[in-house]
């Protein structure tokens, strides 16, 4: 499979942007700076030199991690439409459920909470020997 220049490089910088060096390095630069002020004599330009730099390295960065997370989503997605398509009594409805609008996520999203009580209902009265740990939904139920 032929992987463009951007999709390596993004990864080769997002690999570099997220090691402790390059955390150090970082903060070795800003020590650096701060520690140049008194020569500088704190002048304007020796502020805009710092904010200039992590305005643009935060721009870029934005970016990258936006393409990241996205590149990071959309295969976990088909995993996990694959797991669900994999499994006989799962309901394939449910594939590719992150393009529904809010409206129709809250329709599914309403049906398994249901789901979700009376299950922990039943675990409940089923086995009364069991302490059961109290859950959110049902102190908000129980008020």
């Amino acid at each position: 499979m032929k992987t463009s220049w951007f999709l390596k490089f993004s990864n080769a910088l997002a690999q570099l942007a997220g090691r402790a060096s390059t955390f150090v390095i970082a903060v070795l630069l800003v020590i650096v700076w701060a520690a140049s002020g008194p020569i500088f004599h704190f002048s304007d330009t020796w502020q805009l030199v710092i904010n200039t730099s992590t305005t643009i390295v935060t721009f870029l960065m934005v970016f990258l991690i936006q393409n990241t997370q996205n590149r990071d989503t959309a295969a976990m997605q088909i995993k996990l439409d694959e797991l669900i398509r994999a499994i006989d009594k799962a309901h394939n409805a449910l594939l590719d459920l992150e393009e529904l609008d809010e409206k129709e996520l809250a329709i599914f999203r309403k049906r398994y909470e249901k789901l979700a009580q009376e299950a922990r209902d039943d675990l409940r009265s089923a086995s009364k020997d069991i302490e059961m740990p109290s859950f959110p939904q049902d102190e908000k139920r129980d008020s």
